[in-house]
């Protein structure tokens, strides 16, 4: 009897805990506060393995965070078998005939689960209460894994849209030297304010999709090159040109507004995967020669830039962004493109 309900409690123990991780992975926005993190936790497991198996030089592949998902489900689901089949065994007796082991136990509360109910032993009593439990919570748990892949779904849509747009006139890895020179090459210099303006509406998607659910931070899609990190980089080094060194004071304000929120998503997603910044070498040769391009597309450049201040603060705006690529194995923006 005492044997009985303690692997009942703990049954109960795995099956709230095991919803609980499920409930502030999916529903709440943000990390889960649980002490599961089941798909931060396979994160950590497989990537390691996965980089081994594409090389180094290999970025992940378009696989890596869909298989981490549904494995996530998985094990979920496998818990919660786990938890309710502890439970249904401690109460073994209330079901005609009587389970005769462990593993009938998960089998008839597996059944419940996935909601397919065929259990060969009936319930009876406080066990039919089990079983109930048990197909209400398979039942919300598939509904939530629907639901989030929807959601997902629309948040990675979301994202790589800015991106194809940004690739198609930066370049890929994007430049935001390139993207200055081919809307001067255009004629379209006054889009970019529009452009930085649209770039914080994008920075403020990313920032809310991929802090409430961190495993977007993985998810890759295949058209848009190197990826979001070296986007990211992109639109800061677009940003620190704008206020460093264009001669254009519609753009100072909105160039520093999008470094502010550029910095502060990069930041904030590398510390809730646990990256420490990456150190960025920024030369002033490399920015003179920039400013010199600049000047020959046709820009007004400020006749006081302090290159050596740009240098320093573009190597601050792009520690957080390099350490996200090199973790995710892709590029980062480049500066200039030769």
């Amino acid at each position: 009897m005492v044997l009985d309900i303690l692997l009942g409690l703990i049954g109960l123990v795995i099956a709230a805990v095991t919803l609980r991780d499920v409930f502030d992975t999916v529903v709440v926005p943000g990390t889960s506060h649980t002490s599961l993190h089941v798909a931060r936790r396979l994160v950590l497991v497989l990537l390691p393995i996965w980089k081994r198996i594409r090389g180094r030089r290999r970025a992940l592949s378009g696989n890596f965070a869909p298989i981490v998902l549904v494995s996530s489900f998985v094990i979920w689901m496998s818990l919660l078998m786990l938890g309710f089949g502890m439970i249904a065994y401690a109460l073994r007796s209330l079901f005609a005939p009587p389970l005769s082991s462990f593993g009938e136990a998960v089998y008839v509360v597996g059944s419940a689960l996935v909601t397919i109910g065929v259990g060969e032993s009936e319930p009876h009593g406080s066990a039919r209460a089990v079983i109930v439990a048990a197909g209400f919570c398979g039942l919300a748990v598939m509904t939530m894994a629907v639901t989030y892949l929807l959601e997902v779904q629309d948040s990675i849509g979301r994202r790589d849209t800015g991106i194809m747009k940004l690739n198609t006139s930066a370049g890929e890895p994007p430049s935001a030297l390139a993207l200055l020179e081919r809307y001067a090459a255009i004629r379209n210099q006054r889009e970019i304010g529009e452009i930085l303006h649209e770039a914080r509406n994008w920075c403020a998607t990313i920032r809310q999709s991929h802090s409430a659910h961190p495993s977007l931070i993985y998810f890759r899609t295949e058209r848009t090159g190197p990826g979001w990190p070296a986007a990211l980089g992109a639109l800061l080094d677009l940003a620190l040109i704008a206020e460093w060194c264009l001669r254009d004071e519609s753009l100072y304000g909105p160039g520093i507004l999008l470094r502010d929120d550029g910095v502060r998503v990069a930041t904030e997603l590398a510390a809730m995967i646990k990256l420490q910044p990456r150190a960025v070498d920024t030369s002033e040769s490399d920015l003179r020669e920039l400013a010199a391009r600049l000047t020959t597309a046709g820009y007004a450049l400020r006749d006081d830039v302090d290159f050596a201040e740009f240098a320093e603060q573009r190597a601050q705006a792009q520690s957080a962004v390099t350490a996200m690529a090199e973790h995710l194995g892709q590029p980062a923006a480049i500066l200039i493109r030769r």
